[in-house]
């Protein structure tokens, strides 16, 4: 089979959704499909310095296109950054279609799907578009009043012509996928559920490797430091809470990194620490964690579950979540029994659920991170996903 990806990032970039296209291409290409993969060049998070460092094999073509891209979080640039890179593939795919059998795309809505499904059906092959984030809700859960309504109104017709003319659409979670068929009136049949995965293996061997004592006791976000990650509510809460010997490390990169060192030196009596977070990194970086934080934005895990709640699981600590209890993040997290779910964007909730989760006995906070590792290794492992997505793909040739 001849199939082509279509990532909206790649390696090196060190984001999910990036080593998720790598896995598959690798993946595809060791069982004999020659695969291609387009992409734009390496933007992500902002503030990384990156080098090349993707592991092409052989049967692996990956071509850079030259469109526009746009690092920073405002609405115009990711705009045009969709439509140029939307419009980049449209053309590649005129120019070379006789040669691909298949497309897989995991890209940037709503305009870069679109053209891409526009090329995919002109020349009648099949796609599989994997949607990671709902949008526009979720873009539009940012703004409000005129603006908000004006983004729904513009944009939902647009998604749903995009979802309705794929092949296949892959959801991250059952909430999503109910959502997509509810409102974008979709086929139940063609809309599928592929939790998004890690390198659990690296997780799980740091888990089992002898712990340190550390004279403080961590709490660690580690992720993109951007608008909707809420990292500045992070630090209200830890500068509010009574936590003698306590440090906060916030790990990553981001379009907001430099606001939330601001809103740090308000607290300067507390250990607050940035560092990065290289991918080949991560699961060491994160067993220096006692507890684990996801605090996001009101509405956005409504419409996403973030990549990092598999990592968190994966690395065997409680993990506290502000986000909404209807979402499918908090539903994870207490059916794990691995944590808390505290209101997102409410500093004295998450600064009392710091103090609790502080003062509770080393061998509970063990037995969460255990709960949440083990619901990882039954429902998010890279092996099963993998191998479910891979023949998702393959039964479109």
């Amino acid at each position: 089979m001849k199939l082509l990806i279509v990532s909206a990032v790649f390696p090196p970039e060190p984001v999910v959704s990036s080593q998720l296209s790598f896995d598959i291409a690798e993946n595809m290409a060791e069982n004999g499909n020659a695969v291609t993969v387009i992409c734009p060049r390496p933007t992500r998070p902002l503030g990384y310095i990156f080098a090349d460092s993707a592991r092409i094999t052989g049967n692996i073509s990956k071509v850079v296109l030259n469109s526009y891209t746009c690092a920073e979080s405002k609405i115009f640039g990711r705009f045009r950054e969709s439509l140029s890179f939307g419009i980049h593939c449209f053309r590649f795919i005129r120019d070379n279609h006789k040669d691909f059998d298949v497309i897989y795309a995991n890209t940037w809505p709503l305009f870069a799907q679109y053209y891409l499904i526009k090329a995919a059906n002109k020349y009648g092959i099949p796609i599989v578009l994997h949607i990671q984030d709902l949008y526009p809700e979720s873009i539009a859960e940012k703004q409000r009043g005129l603006i908000k309504k004006l983004l729904l109104f513009l944009f939902i017709p647009l998604d749903k012509y995009i979802l309705k003319k794929c092949s296949k659409v892959i959801a991250i979670s059952f909430p999503m996928m109910e959502y997509i068929v509810k409102t974008r009136k979709v086929e139940n049949s063609k809309v599928y559920v592929v939790r998004n995965w890690q390198n659990d293996s690296d997780f799980i061997n740091s888990f089992q490797k002898k712990r340190v004592d550390r004279a403080e006791f961590v709490f660690m976000y580690l992720g993109t430091i951007n608008p909707s990650a809420s990292v500045d509510t992070m630090i209200h809460a830890f500068g509010r809470a009574k936590l003698p010997k306590a440090k906060l490390i916030i790990a990553g990169e981001g379009s907001n990194k430099s606001d939330c060192i601001k809103v740090a030196h308000q607290y300067p009596g507390k250990i607050i620490e940035f560092i990065s977070a290289p991918l080949e990194k991560v699961h060491e970086i994160q067993q220096q964690a006692d507890v684990l934080l996801l605090p996001l934005k009101k509405g956005i895990a409504k419409t996403a579950t973030p990549s990092k709640l598999t990592a968190y699981m994966f690395s065997g600590k409680p993990i506290i979540a502000c986000v909404e209890e209807e979402s499918d993040t908090a539903t994870c997290i207490l059916e794990a029994n691995c944590g808390f779910v505290v209101e997102p964007e409410n500093p004295s909730s998450l600064a009392m659920s710091m103090e609790t989760i502080y003062l509770t006995d080393k061998v509970i906070l063990a037995g969460y991170g255990k709960n949440g590792l083990d619901y990882a290794i039954n429902n998010l492992s890279k092996e099963k996903n993998l191998k479910r997505l891979q023949s998702l793909i393959t039964d479109e040739n």
